[in-house]
């Protein structure tokens, strides 16, 4: 007997186009009731896409989305996708302190939680700033009582990335007690981790490289992936905000891609929600990033 695809995590962060942290300066969060909102019908655009495909997503919703589109919220729930947290305000952690990152999340979680009736247990920081300087968020995500974090990028960037943070899912214990770490996908090349992850990357590079990626990570490494993208990543059309060439680059190039080349990889590769992914896997290793190390008292990563 053929053992079972591979369960990826498809994940989709709810934001609104004017919310992306690179384009903060055109668009401070004291305007951004005056932008046009485009959040709702670009996430319905996705979620009838995962219909068509019968797949099941894990959506962290940004908390200020939520406060004014309530029904967006119980729609995602009501057709079957997990709801995950993407804080409140979309401000970088390493800007924030403790008490402001702490009253942004539990405020987040809390409304979630009371929209869409379900628990919410996972957490993606805005821009992935989660980093080595702001590990002290995994404590508060803890406390406010998130079970997984999904913020730690295992790659080198201007912004955010532990370069040398584990590839795959795995445990830490910390201060506060333990959480999953669910980092976004990367390939293992010339001895640099490569996303292969979504978003920005999956505009910019050639699809064949995703699918390469997700076939190695899959079949050569027998180990889930993390996707990732945005609903205004289906917006060709949506606003064009002043900003640096390299935002510009980043947020506009390929926009008419990305919902054709989902397609594809909808039908490349097996999907589900990171709830779903973490139930099929087997033993997770600990690591402990302060020491920058994975410990083997677990089995490794397997599918159960």
């Amino acid at each position: 007997m053929s053992a079972p695809p591979v369960c990826n995590a498809m994940t989709v962060d709810v934001e609104d186009y004017f919310h992306v942290s690179a384009l903060a300066a055109a668009a401070p969060r004291e305007r951004w009731a005056d932008f046009e909102s485009r959040v709702v019908p670009n996430t319905v655009r996705l979620l009838d896409l995962f219909d068509e495909h019968r797949v099941r997503t894990t959506c962290f919703v940004l908390g200020w989305v939520a406060d004014r589109h309530p029904e967006l919220v119980r729609l995602i729930a009501a057709r079957g996708h997990e709801v995950g947290s993407h804080g409140y305000w979309h401000q970088l952690v390493y800007d924030l302190t403790a008490t402001e990152f702490r009253d942004d999340v539990r405020r987040s979680r809390l409304l979630l939680q009371d929209l869409s009736g379900q628990p919410v247990d996972g957490y993606r920081a805005p821009s992935f700033s989660i980093t080595r300087r702001s590990l002290w968020a995994l404590d508060v995500l803890i406390d406010v009582g998130y079970t997984y974090d999904s913020s730690i990028f295992p790659v080198r960037h201007d912004r955010y990335g532990i370069p040398d943070a584990p590839r795959h899912p795995y445990r830490m214990r910390r201060p506060a007690g333990v959480i999953t770490e669910v980092p976004p996908a990367t390939l293992r090349v010339a001895g640099q981790n490569v996303p292969v992850a979504g978003g920005g990357y999956f505009r910019l590079l050639p699809y064949a490289w995703h699918r390469l990626g997700f076939r190695r990570i899959n079949a050569g490494e027998q180990k889930p992936a993390v996707f990732y993208l945005h609903p205004w990543e289906v917006d060709p059309t949506q606003p064009r905000l002043s900003a640096g060439l390299l935002s510009r680059v980043r947020h506009y190039t390929n926009l008419h891609r990305t919902e054709p080349r989902l397609r594809r990889l909808l039908d490349d590769a097996s999907f589900g929600t990171v709830r779903e992914m973490l139930t099929r896997l087997g033993g997770l290793p600990w690591a402990s990033l302060d020491a920058r190390q994975v410990t083997d008292d677990q089995a490794p990563l397997r599918e159960s």
